[in-house]
Parts: structure tokens; C-alpha cells; sequence
């Protein structure tokens, strides 16, 4: 799987950071690696898992020897679908060279291979028990008819045929549950790298030392510590939902369901209108058996209809009420039956738990109602809507299943609103009670999500509507990149990159020395001493070639292609093997940057007359704080920054037709030189044209006027897409430095006669008449 932008900056650190400290780590005594300690810290549906497997395979790449991976977590359902998703799913190519295992599958000879590294899988239950000669514990157990030792003891030795230590790299994802027993079990393996990622992280007390020698002999502050990713990056690329709306009820469950299956049905009704190969789906939490005013064990007496667990409350509504079909419905919790009442036959009921998973799963159910077991692990992107009960209405517990939700389908946001947003239907007792969980959930998706609008809904506010439909609808030409001229300068290039695939020496790296543990001796008397090993890993020509391309041009306009997608990757000189050190790499990478460079320098953006043009969409605003205008596409907006305000108000007393653009989710144009996209703050309707408009501070002038102003091709019938930059006071740019000549007024930058062109003006309405001018 191709990484965006993001992910490859932070799986790159990650390696880049291990090899440096491999080189010369630090040790608790001769044979005992204080290891390599890092935290990758992103928000859920960020694509943890496709950064620490790309982080990994550059970790092996960079190594003499080929490592062993241990990769835990802690439920059953999550290492399941690690297992699958990094042996034969959608991560296996990132890790083609891997031997990928259980933990409890493993052989001698996958821990003795020096050349094949091998990644376990395991919960991290196998081991992290207080007495390891429990009898369940067969990590700890020999296993007779494959080893006298146990595996514990094999992977705490994980010596090759020559005696050399091999690395051992422990990845631990969902790292939030890591615990100070857990730690200790793993520094007893003698690792040389921890990883342990996670949305949010607090290190167990146990890693203290570990982090007090790097500070103290490696000088390491707190930011070497952890590689973040960045929130907003994270929503921009799509790959999680823009917004978060929560809806606060004080009444029965009945009209909270009602009101959600309302707004779900128009989200489903979108998706089809749209053609998109997703169904939008409702989750409801809830407890299992909890009961109001009675027992449990008389709710189970009484006949199905009559009883109120949560549960069989919501699915007789979903059924009898909404008129849901059962068989779209899923039932995944320990609910309990008597044999005088049992259960419909159509009720889906999953009660197994893990054993039950795989065919809940394949059910793919439009309805999902459980408990908070189902949290870890389970992840539909097309599951858009949560009711949550009142007995599961915490803070931690919303937040928690906030991250089931947060994943948004297709991994691209849609220009409309109802589709990018997270909705929630939270039910409590009283109004105190949602206040103040309310008050916990801002804190936490505050520090947790912050790139991520939150609009919150009560009683009064719930009847304002917070999606605005566009009237009149209108379009706008798209705009993309022409790159064919590209293809024959770019085709001469990889024509002129060396086959190594006979090379012996181009192929080795030079001066990459690093050392490894060796036992020595005779086995009554085997001592260990570091040894030099000359050689990296190898890696495919192709892999080398591909990554700078990819760091060169980061891939941001991944589903319009780029310059990889003009190669023939597949070519067989390709699949040399090569050091990432050596001459060989150099030479492959110099091309990389050569294609890339050619890419840009021959491709153009034009406008595209030929396919449908953009659409205007709905835009979602926050009732409680939007404001009105009179001649825009949309009656209100908010969320506008003063600057914006400005601008919207002057642009509203002209007569011309306007609208506001959604970043994400709005009209985009390509950033050639950067491989991204960006989303102007506003599109004005003229007569022969359609302008769109940046509008930005001093800070961020020079990156935008070096990148967001340019000549479109085309537009040879229709109206034209010009661009225009407006920012506050009379500003000047000089040799790359921006002079701000006056605070007064405001300069309007244009992209005329094939260079940048300000022109100051005194009011918002000279700016405007001036940004909507046509030459």
C-alpha cells in the first residue's frame, strides 16, 4: 500500500532514528541493549499500522542482519486482523521480504535465519503473566517435538547459525494499554528497539530508566522520544471524518433512535444519489443486561416482548418501529435467554464473544447493537451514526468508542457534510449528567482530535438545521494535471538507470559497518563480543527507486497518480538487489529525483472542459454561531476566521454569487510542484469566469504565493478558473521575504503576464472589485 505523505515522514524517522542509535547504543552491561525507545503517536484512523510496518521494513533494510520482529497487542480480535492484514491483506507488500508467523507457530529455524527476517504475532497475553510457569502460558513451555527450550528462552537468545544475536525490534500497537508487568516481560527479552504507538500515550513507570539513559548518556529530549503525526494532516488527506456532532437527549430511548435513524436515512439516501459503494451504518452501545427497576433474573422470565433489557428495547424498535429488516441487524453481546423465552429466530445474536467475530463480520449488518466489547479492533469506516445508552455514557467511554466511528469510507471526503461527520445520539438521565460528560468530551477530543470540529445539540438547538443545500445550485470546471508530455523525457531517464542485477560491487555499501553480538568459543565455555558486520540488508532496486520518488513528490494527489505511475516499475532491472549504502542506491536515487523533476517541468495544470464539472454541495455549519448573508449559494456559514469575515461581507454587497469552500470536502486544485492539493476559501460567479479566492496572513504569504498562484491551461470554451491571493495591509515580497509597507488596506495578488502580480487597496471594496477584475 502507498503511503501519504504523512505516514512516510513518520515511519521514515522512526528507522532513520533506530539506525543512527543502533549504530552506537547504549548497554546495562556486555551483552544487554538498553533499547531503542519511540512512540508514534497519531490519531485513530491515521494508518498506525501501515506506518509501523513501513517503519519496520526500513529498520530491516538498514540492519547486517535481518531481524525479528514482535509485533502485540492486546485483544485477540486486533492481532487476528494483523495477522491477516500483514501476511496476505492490504499491508503484505510492505513487508514482502517478511516471514510473517503467530507467535506460537514459530520454528527454531524461522529465530536461526540471518538473512529472512521474521515478524511474530501474539496478544500480549501470552506472556504478560506474574507467574510464567502457568500452565496456559505455552510461551514459556518447551515445545518437545521442535525445541528443548521454550520459546522464550529462543527468542531471549535468537542466535543464527554462526552464533550471531539478531536484533529484536517489539512493535507494540494500541500502546495505551502497556502496563508496567507488560514492560518488564519485554526488557527480559533484551530488545533493541521499543515502538509502542497509540492515539493517545502515557509510558508505564517501568520505562523510566530505559528513558533516563538516553537522556543522560544520549542527551535525548522529550521530542526524540515520540514521532507525532499531525491531526489536520491526518483529516485533510480524508482518511478520517471532518466533523463531530453530538446530539443530548434527557428522554425515553425512543425519540433519540428515531431522530438518528431520521438522519441516517438521509446519509444513506446521499451515498446512493451518489453512487458511492458504501451503505452508511448505525452502531448503538449499550449495556447488555441491565435492567430498570427489576432483576435480571426476572426480565428473563418474562416473554420477549415484555422485557427490557437494552438490547431487545432497541432491536423490537429498529424491527416493529423503523420497520428495519432483522436480518440487516446484529446483536453482538453476551445477551442472556431462558429456554421458556427464547429468543426470534431472526434476532442475529452473536454471544461467543471472539469465537463469534469472524461471522459477525461477514455479515456485513447495516445495525450494530453491543456492548464495549466489541470496541478494539472492529473497524467499518461506512459506520457514520452511534447511539450511546445512558448506563455507557462516560466521558472515557464515548471517546473510546469515538475511534469506531472516526474512520471515514472510501478514505476521501465527499462534498457533503453528512457523510464527513461523526454523528453521535448520547441519552442520559439529566441534563447535569450530559453537561458534564460534555464537559470531558471537549477536554478529551480537545487534546485527542483537534483538527476535528465538534457541534454539540440539545433540546433547544436540536430543530436548527446545521446542513445548508446550495440555491441555486451551480459548477465549476475541475482542474488537474496534464503530465503526457512528461512521458518521453521521463522514459529516456529510466532508460539510462544501470541494471545491477549482474553488478557485485556497485551493489555493496561502503563505510556501513555496524555491530552485532557473536558467541565465541566452544559451547562449555561460549563467551559473546561485538563483531563488525560490513553489509546492510539488501533491498530490490525498485524499493529504493520507488521510496525517493515518493519522498520527492509525496503523493498528496495519490488517487490522480504522480510521477511513478509514467515508469515502468515492473521493469526486470528493477529487481536487483542492492545496500541502501551503496553507489548502486545513490544512482537509482539521483534518477528518482530526475523523474520527478522532469514530471514537473513538463506537465501543466489545465482545466478540464471535457468531464462533469464540481458541484456545489451542502456545507455544514454550527447553528449556534453562523451568520446569514443574502447573496451567497448557502444562507449561512461559519466558522470563518475575521479575515474570512471581512472579505465574506464585502463580497455579499456585491452582486455577484459566491460561496464559501469547505476545506477537504470543497472544490480542490493541484499543487504540482508539491504532489498535494488546496482548497481556495472562495469561488465568485462572473460573467466570463469563476475566481476563486485564498485569502491569507503575513505568515503564510510567501508559501502561498510561491504555490497557490498560477496560469490555468485550457478553457478553451466556457468559463475561465482564475486565482487570486488577498491579504491585509499594503505587502510587497522581496527576494522571498515579505515587507509589509503599511497596516492599512489590503493587497490583492494576481498571476498575470507569466509573473506575480499585488495591487494595494484602501477598502474591502476595492479589494474585491479589484480580485474579481478580468483582464
Amino acid at each position: 500500500m502507498e503511503l501519504i505523505d504523512f505516514q512516510e515522514r513518520a515511519s521514515s524517522q522512526i528507522a532513520q532514528r533506530f539506525i543512527e542509535y543502533s549504530a552506537n547504543p547504549l548497554m546495562v552491561d556486555r551483552t544487554t541493549t538498553i533499547p531503542f525507545l519511540q512512540t508514534l503517536v497519531a490519531i485513530t484512523g491515521s494508518g498506525k499500522t501501515l506506518m509501523l510496518a513501513d517503519a519496520v521494513s526500513q529498520m530491516r533494510d538498514g540492519l547486517g542482519i535481518a531481524p525479528v520482529i514482535l509485533w502485540i497487542s492486546k485483544g485477540r480480535v486486533v492481532v487476528s486482523q494483523t495477522f491477516e492484514n500483514l501476511s496476505s491483506g492490504k499491508y503484505a507488500d510492505n513487508l514482502s521480504s517478511f516471514n510473517i508467523v503467530p507467535l506460537l507457530e514459530v520454528a527454531p529455524d524461522h529465530l536461526s535465519s540471518a538473512d529472512t527476517p521474521v515478524l511474530l504475532v501474539a496478544t500480549v497475553g501470552k506472556f504478560a503473566v506474574e507467574d510464567s510457569s502457568s500452565e496456559d502460558r505455552k510461551v514459556y513451555r518447551a515445545q518437545l517435538d521442535l525445541a528443548e527450550e521454550s520459546l522464550w528462552d529462543q527468542l531471549k537468545k535468537r542466535r543464527t547459525e554462526k552464533g550471531q544475536r539478531r536484533p529484536l525490534i517489539i512493535v507494540y500497537d494500541e500502546g495505551h494499554n502497556l502496563s508496567d508487568l507488560q514492560s518488564e516481560r519485554l526488557l527480559e527479552l533484551s530488545p533493541d528497539a521499543l515502538i509502542v504507538a497509540s492515539a493517545t500515550l502515557s509510558l508505564p513507570p517501568r520505562l523510566n530508566n530505559v528513558m533516563a539513559r538516553l537522556r543522560n548518556d544520549k542527551g535525548w529530549k522529550d521530542e526524540d522520544f515520540s514521532t507525532s503525526v499531525s491531526s489536520r494532516e491526518v483529516v485533510l488527506s480524508g482518511l478520517v471524518k471532518e466533523r463531530i456532532s453530538i446530539d443530548g437527549y434527557i428522554t425515553p430511548l425512543e425519540p433519540a433512535l428515531d431522530n438518528l435513524l431520521g438522519d441516517l436515512k438521509i446519509a444513506q439516501d446521499v451515498a446512493r444519489d451518489h453512487k458511492l459503494p458504501f451503505t452508511p451504518k448505525a452502531i448503538y452501545v449499550c449495556s447488555t443486561n441491565t435492567v430498570d427497576g427489576m432483576s435480571i433474573t426476572e426480565d428473563l422470565k418474562r416473554p420477549f416482548k415484555e422485557r427490557q433489557a437494552r438490547p431487545i428495547l432497541i432491536w423490537r424498535h429498529l424491527v416493529e418501529v423503523a420497520k428495519i429488516k432483522p436480518e440487516k441487524i446484529a446483536v453482538y453481546c453476551q445477551l442472556k435467554f431462558s429456554k421458556d423465552s427464547p429468543k426470534p429466530s431472526e434476532m442475529h445474536l452473536f454471544d461467543g464473544g471472539e469465537k463469534d467475530y469472524a461471522h459477525f463480520t461477514a455479515g456485513d449488518y447495516e445495525h450494530v447493537i453491543f456492548n464495549l466489547g466489541l470496541q478494539e479492533g472492529w473497524d467499518d469506516p461506512a459506520c457514520c451514526f452511534a447511539y450511546i445508552d445512558k448506563e455507557m455514557a462516560s466521558a472515557r467511554q464515548i471517546t473510546q468508542v469515538v475511534g469506531r466511528v472516526l474512520r471515514q469510507p472510501g478514505a476521501e471526503h465527499y462534498n457533503d457534510p453528512i457523510l464527513n461527520t461523526a454523528h453521535f445520539h448520547i441519552r442520559t438521565d439529566e441534563k447535569g449528567v450530559f453537561d458534564d460528560i460534555l464537559r470531558d468530551i471537549r477536554k478529551d477530543l480537545a487534546s485527542e482530535h483537534p483538527s476535528i470540529t465538534l457541534v454539540v445539540k440539545d433540546e433547544k438547538t436540536r430543530g436548527k438545521r446545521d446542513r445548508i443545500d446550495p440555491q441555486p445550485p451551480r459548477t465549476i470546471p475541475t482542474v488537474g494535471i496534464e503530465s503526457s508530455r512528461a512521458l518521453a523525457p521521463i522514459s529516456r531517464i529510466v532508460q539510462s538507470i544501470m541494471d545491477f542485477r549482474s553488478d557485485a560491487q556497485n551493489t555493496v555499501g561502503q563505510g556501513s559497518r555496524m555491530q552485532v553480538l557473536q558467541k565465541v568459543g566452544e559451547e562449555s565455555e561460549a563467551q559473546f563480543e561485538w563483531v563488525d558486520v560490513e553489509h546492510s540488508n539488501r533491498v530490490t532496486a525498485r524499493s529504493v527507486f520507488r521510496r525517493e520518488i515518493q519522498r520527492s513528490y509525496p503523493g498528496g494527489l495519490r488517487r490522480a497518480g504522480g510521477p511513478v505511475n509514467l515508469v515502468d516499475i515492473e521493469e526486470p532491472k528493477f529487481d536487483a538487489m542492492i545496500e541502501l549504502s551503496s553507489p548502486a542506491a545513490d544512482h537509482l536515487r539521483t534518477k528518482a529525483q530526475e523523474v520527478v523533476s522532469a514530471y514537473i517541468q513538463q506537465s501543466v495544470i489545465f482545466q478540464n472542459d471535457v468531464d462533469s464539472p464540481y458541484s456545489v454541495g451542502p456545507v455544514a455549519i454550527d447553528p449556534n454561531s453562523s451568520e446569514e448573508f443574502k447573496r451567497s449559494l448557502h444562507r449561512k456559514y461559519s466558522g470563518l476566521n475575521p479575515l474570512e469575515v471581512k472579505f465574506a461581507r464585502a463580497l455579499d454587497r456585491t452582486q455577484r454569487v459566491w460561496a464559501r469552500n469547505p476545506v477537504g470536502s470543497g472544490y480542490s486544485l493541484p499543487l504540482l510542484h508539491e504532489g498535494k492539493a488546496y482548497w481556495p476559501d472562495f469561488l465568485v460567479w462572473v460573467e466570463r469566469a469563476v475566481i476563486v479566492i485564498d485569502t491569507k496572513g503575513d505568515h503564510l504569504l510567501v508559501e502561498a504565493s510561491a504555490s497557490k498562484l498560477f496560469e490555468i491551461d485550457g478553457a478553451e470554451t466556457g468559463k475561465r478558473v482564475l486565482l487570486r491571493l488577498m491579504s491585509e495591509g499594503h505587502v510587497e515580497i522581496l527576494n522571498g521575504t515579505v515587507h509589509k509597507r503599511a497596516k492599512t488596506g489590503f493587497t490583492v495578488w494576481a498571476w498575470r503576464n507569466g509573473r506575480l502580480q499585488p495591487t494595494h487597496c484602501d477598502t474591502e471594496k476595492e479589494a474585491v472589485e479589484t480580485a474579481l477584475r478580468i483582464d
